[in-house]
């Protein structure tokens, strides 16, 4: 039977606990399978806000440590609390076995009110500071409970710096002398790029020799390319995404550095926890429903339509967006397209969702122009969320770039059909719907979506009247909902790959710097 890892994982999100994209539910639910698996894996994280979470635990080696950061010296504790499941997991669904076990693993919360204390992000090269310092926290951390990651898996370039500070300042420690380093790219658009007068401010001093010298005479330094030079390992979050992150177009000017690493760069569709998003226990629903059963998603149409004001009727469709509201997604595709089907059909429209002014102001601006037909909901609610995906009859994402995504996944495990571009993890998630191609009855047919191939306003306009066309043939598009519900998006599959990596990094029998002999319980 494999040994267990010692896996040291550093996120600047894990919900519930800190959430702003999909980072945050990856890393709650990757944490959750791999503790479930029997690894010894810490979770480390920012203490965000002023108080922390009930049931938090101190641990006193790690009480009140000062660390010096260029000119400055911070302080900082490491606590511990149980990583809680949602809400909605607490409803057993269907009989369906879980991912993950009832225990509720632990997670060091790194908590230094000066830095920590307001927003997950402040934006700007502020945020390189937070993160240098939670870097060398976690390194700080691990030495006071002489605890030997055999890897650190880092995520985005939040956590970048991590690697680079255990090859330059703590070099000197054999606890990380045999640690790997697995980087997982979640959105490659985000690379913490800062100028070279930064430098001593972040304690980079000791690393100056790591850093790509190319960028060093441009002026900057990109704290993510840095980490990629470090790395053993990398990871993004979907195969068609991995390809896409090797091209000029997709690489966002890291792709000859991406290129370098060959079969090193795997894509691993990210799972979804199975029992916080499942139709047949929500408790957030008005009505429960699974594949078999599916009487209860018309009470939920007809209940998100009296919360959100809309005008029900039985025989029109739904069109559900939940989404950061950014230039990524690509919601410029539908300027045209949304007014004209909410003129010329029955179409509903319910979006979720805060971002950018031009965003904002044009799905406003079709609540004022279609009341009663569209609702716009300026904010984010996850108890609201989980009613739009169960409510709709389609979810539109007509993304840009998208390295996974998860509200596709969402959507069909609610049997709410996703209208999607063939990008990323959308493309490797969502079966395309293309009734020409066979027998529009044939139950082995293909199909749980409508995708579009460019990225341009006539392309996403075919796939949504492709979906209203649909939406009118009963039989099918009931045997396209029960295709796509039972599609399996679990972590099992994510996790196992996950995994395969660490094995890479650690062949068996490999047992890292030995420190794991000297662990420390966390919470007592």
């Amino acid at each position: 039977m494999p040994s267990e890892l010692r896996i040291c994982f550093v996120t600047a999100e894990l919900a519930p606990f800190a959430k702003r994209g999909g980072l945050g539910d990856v890393a709650a639910a990757l944490t959750r399978y791999l503790a479930a698996a029997g690894h010894d894996v810490r979770t480390f994280l920012p203490l965000y806000g002023e108080r922390p979470p009930e049931g938090t635990v101190t641990l006193e080696a790690v009480r009140d440590v000062a660390v010096d950061v260029g000119p400055r010296t911070f302080t900082f504790t490491a606590r511990t609390a149980r990583l809680p499941r949602a809400a909605s997991a607490a409803v057993a669904g269907d009989g369906e076995s879980s991912d993950f076990t009832p225990a509720e693993p632990w997670v060091v919360l790194i908590d230094c009110p000066e830095l920590y204390g307001g927003e997950v992000y402040e934006g700007g090269e502020m945020d390189a500071l937070r993160f240098a310092v939670f870097c060398r926290a976690v390194l700080e951390t691990c030495q006071r409970l002489e605890w030997s990651p055999q890897v650190f898996h880092v995520h985005d370039w939040h956590a970048a710096l991590l690697p680079l500070f255990a090859r330059s300042t703590y070099a000197w420690d054999e606890l990380f002398a045999d640690t790997r380093t697995l980087v997982t790219l979640h959105n490659v658009g985000y690379q913490g790029v800062v100028g070279v007068d930064r430098l001593d401010d972040l304690g980079l001093g000791d690393a100056i020799g790591l850093l790509p010298r190319e960028d060093l005479e441009e002026g900057r330094v990109n704290l993510l390319k840095a980490a990629l030079l470090q790395a053993d390992l990398v990871s993004t979050v979907s195969p068609t995404h991995a390809r896409e992150i090797t091209t000029p177009d997709g690489g966002a000017g890291l792709d000859g550095v991406l290129r370098g690493f060959g079969d090193r760069l795997t894509g691993i569709v990210n799972g979804i926890d199975v029992d916080e998003w499942d139709p047949a226990g929500d408790p957030y629903l008005a009505e429960n429903y699974a594949p078999g059963r599916l009487l209860g998603k018309a009470a939920c149409r007809r209940a998100l339509c009296e919360e959100l004001g809309l005008e029900y009727d039985p025989a029109a469709p739904i069109a559900g967006v939940i989404s950061r509201l950014t230039w990524q997604k690509g919601f410029e595709l539908t300027y045209g397209p949304l007014p004209d089907l909410l003129r010329d059909s029955e179409l509903r429209l319910a979006v979720l969702g805060t971002g950018e002014a031009e965003y904002e102001t044009f799905f406003a601006s079709l609540q004022r122009a279609f009341p009663g037909r569209v609702a716009y909901v300026n904010a984010f609610s996850e108890p609201l969320a989980h009613r739009i995906e169960a409510g709709s009859d389609v979810f539109l994402m007509p993304s840009r770039y998208e390295p996974c995504g998860l509200n596709q996944m969402y959507s069909q495990r609610y049997g709410t059909l996703p209208v999607v571009r063939r990008t990323g993890g959308l493309a490797d998630t969502v079966e395309p719907y293309l009734p020409e191609t066979y027998d529009l009855d044939d139950p082995e047919a293909p199909g749980t979506g409508f995708v579009f191939e460019h990225f341009d306003p006539q392309g996403f306009r075919w796939a949504l009247e492709l979906a209203l066309a649909t939406w009118g043939r009963r039989r099918t598009w009931r045997r396209l909902m029960r295709r796509a519900m039972t599609r399996d998006f679990s972590w099992r599959r994510a996790g196992e790959r996950y995994l395969e990596l660490y094995r890479r990094l650690v062949p068996e029998g490999g047992s890292g710097s030995g420190g794991g002999a000297k662990t420390s319980t966390l919470g007592k």
